[in-house]
């Protein structure tokens, strides 16, 4: 059994600023910032230089942003060795066009870190929605109107941008990780060990030919390194998998039924309006969203942009490719822009020979 298999799971209440509960947040909102006049006007006069512009080939030097320097070095802080999401508001959509809030949106990431391409499309930007903008998701679920269980993306943060609200504005959820982690420590440790040996992830028919329709090694829901944890968990990838062979076991259901009331427990509920955007560490912070009325027209759809970053620095892991990178990188999965640019999306991601988990340093590079 590999060293992030056998790992004992931290016994003692973790000491980290990503580690909250509801209580905390509701009486300190310093998570909750809206950008002043100044940094919208950033952002729009910013605008004239991208229109001419790819997503691909938007970075931060083309979109300098100078008023928003100190805001986006909050945010990274924040994602990086604080709470580990924000909620940002005041984002420009009203009066402007799909394309260029796009190219806003994506000029502001990148200032954050390095965007990576996340369906079957390869698209930088990911419409979350019903209606006709919805991409090829392979059997991924993305955009319907059915309630939406907190869970972690693939990419070390995600980024919502809300353009449009259903009709009966759903409500979002945050909820910590860490939190969970512990509660489980308490309450069932026996399944905490459990969730520390992983379980593999299906690739939801997005994989290359040549490639396993599931990662083939086993992704631990928590895993440790150093003083570090991380957890990924997203119940729906990990059952396709399961399914695929034998399914769950009874525990198993049951141990992840509970992981899904202890995330309910101890969530943060919020309002999610147009010109919202949500930021969010996938290794501390797994999001949902209440259930919302299927729209009547493609006028009336929900629609948010989503953007996928890794970050520099993000975090210490057990095992980079497999914690990191091995739920991401596969198929059209995983690229950056400078990798679209190459044409490298159209390859297969490399692996380790000895259980095919990607390799860390190639061909991505954070930057």
């Amino acid at each position: 059994m590999s060293a992030i298999l056998s790992a004992k799971f931290h016994q003692s209440s973790i000491k980290d600023p990503a580690h909250w509960t509801r209580g905390e947040l509701d009486a300190d909102r310093s998570w909750d910032i809206r950008l002043s006049n100044d940094q919208v006007d950033d952002l729009c006069m910013g605008l004239e230089f991208l229109r001419s512009l790819e997503i691909a080939e938007i970075d931060a030097a083309k979109f300098p942003l100078k008023c928003c320097q100190d805001l986006i070095e909050g945010i990274r802080r924040e994602l990086i060795s604080g709470r580990g999401f924000v909620l940002l508001r005041g984002f420009p959509v009203e009066g402007y066009g799909r394309e260029d809030i796009a190219r806003m949106y994506w000029g502001f990431c990148a200032h954050l870190g390095t965007g990576v391409t996340q369906n079957g499309d390869g698209g930088l930007i990911h419409y979350v929605t019903e209606g006709r903008l919805r991409p090829n998701q392979g059997t991924r679920g993305v955009g319907n109107p059915e309630r939406v269980s907190l869970h972690v993306d693939l990419a070390d943060v995600v980024s919502l941008l809300c353009v449009r609200q259903a009709a009966d504005s759903p409500r979002s959820q945050l909820v910590s990780a860490l939190t969970i982690h512990d509660v489980l420590a308490e309450r069932a440790p026996t399944a905490l060990e459990r969730l520390y040996q992983g379980f593999a992830w299906d690739r939801q028919n997005e994989h290359a030919e040549t490639e396993l329709p599931t990662t083939g090694y086993r992704v631990p829901v928590f895993s440790q390194a150093g003083d570090v944890i991380s957890g990924r968990y997203n119940r729906n990838w990990i059952t396709r998998a399961a399914n695929r062979a034998d399914g769950l076991s009874e525990d198993e259901e049951a141990i992840f039924n509970l992981v899904d009331d202890i995330a309910q427990e101890n969530s943060l509920t919020f309002d999610f309006r147009p010109g919202d955007v949500q930021f969010a560490n996938n290794y501390v912070c797994w999001h949902g969203r209440e259930s919302h009325q299927p729209a009547q027209s493609e006028d009336d759809t929900r629609v948010l942009m989503r953007i996928w970053l890794n970050l520099v620095g993000i975090r210490d892991f057990a095992d980079e490719a497999v914690v990191r990178h091995g739920i991401l990188r596969h198929g059209k999965l995983g690229w950056s822009a400078a990798d679209v640019k190459a044409g490298l999306e159209g390859r297969v991601h490399p692996r380790r020979a000895e259980d095919l988990a990607p390799l860390v340093e190639a061909p991505f590079r954070d930057g």
